[in-house]
């Protein structure tokens, strides 16, 4: 008679199903972790524990994947109550929108480099372009102010991100890079740049709270120099034909 040792049966963890939340979840992770250079369908797939291939049964191609994240990243801003001032929305828009950029690494450069297609991101559109025309502005002008403004923000933390990736890389910090920056423009030859000279206490101002705000101040006086002058004209004038 053979005897077979007593083997405890071990049950399989049973793997759950993989879905696009999952995936989005996961891929805001990696980015954080490695960056947006770095961010690519195989390191996902091992950071999930899956192949490649199973990937693609949630998101088309890597183009998808970055539009996804974008919306999801924009999620996370919320949307402000329309109450108070245009001016008091729009300050609260736009530093909740920086708030939500620096929260992940890159996210800025991500949503500079995607097309805004997710509904999370349109709604913030809808909402920056509802107070562009409660201030006043024209259609156009509304249309034309919210793409720049949009730009001023996403650029000035892009700006911050390439700062403190520019330390990190020189085993600095930011603060002191900027501080040795503006070193460098007060000993500049006087004679050849006395603006600078002048002016380097100021120049690579360690203060991006100010710089950011600053920025934005100048925003709302363009805004209500806009919405004083009457622009409907232009509203209606065709675009001039490539020639």
């Amino acid at each position: 008679m053979s005897f077979v040792p007593y083997r405890e049966a071990r049950r399989r963890q049973k793997r759950q199903p993989l879905d696009r939340a999952q995936v989005v979840r996961a891929a805001i992770a990696l980015l954080d972790e490695a960056g947006l250079d770095d961010l690519t369908m195989r390191g996902l797939a091992e950071k999930l524990g899956v192949k490649a291939a199973s990937l693609y049964r949630h998101v088309r191609n890597k183009d998808d994947l970055l539009i996804l994240l974008a919306d999801e990243i924009s999620g996370e801003v919320p949307i402000i109550e329309p109450r108070g001032s245009w001016k008091e929305q729009l300050a609260e828009m736009a530093h909740n929108f920086r708030r939500g950029l620096l929260a992940h690494r890159d996210a800025a450069r991500l949503l500079a480099t995607t097309a805004p297609f997710g509904p999370k991101r349109l709604r913030h559109i809808e909402s920056v372009l509802r107070v562009l025309r409660s201030a006043g502005l024209n259609g156009r002008d509304a249309a034309r102010t919210a793409y720049h403004l949009n730009n001023f923000v996403t650029e000035f933390v892009a700006d911050e991100g390439r700062f403190a990736q520019a330390a990190s890389s020189l085993g600095t910090t930011t603060r002191k890079m900027l501080a040795d920056a503006r070193k460098q423009f007060a000993a500049l030859p006087k004679d050849q740049y006395p603006t600078v000279v002048e002016l380097a206490p100021h120049l690579a101002e360690d203060d991006a709270e100010g710089l950011f705000q600053f920025g934005f101040e100048i925003w709302i006086r363009a805004i209500e120099q806009l919405s004083r002058v009457p622009r409907t004209a232009l509203d209606e004038t065709p675009a001039c034909p490539r020639r």
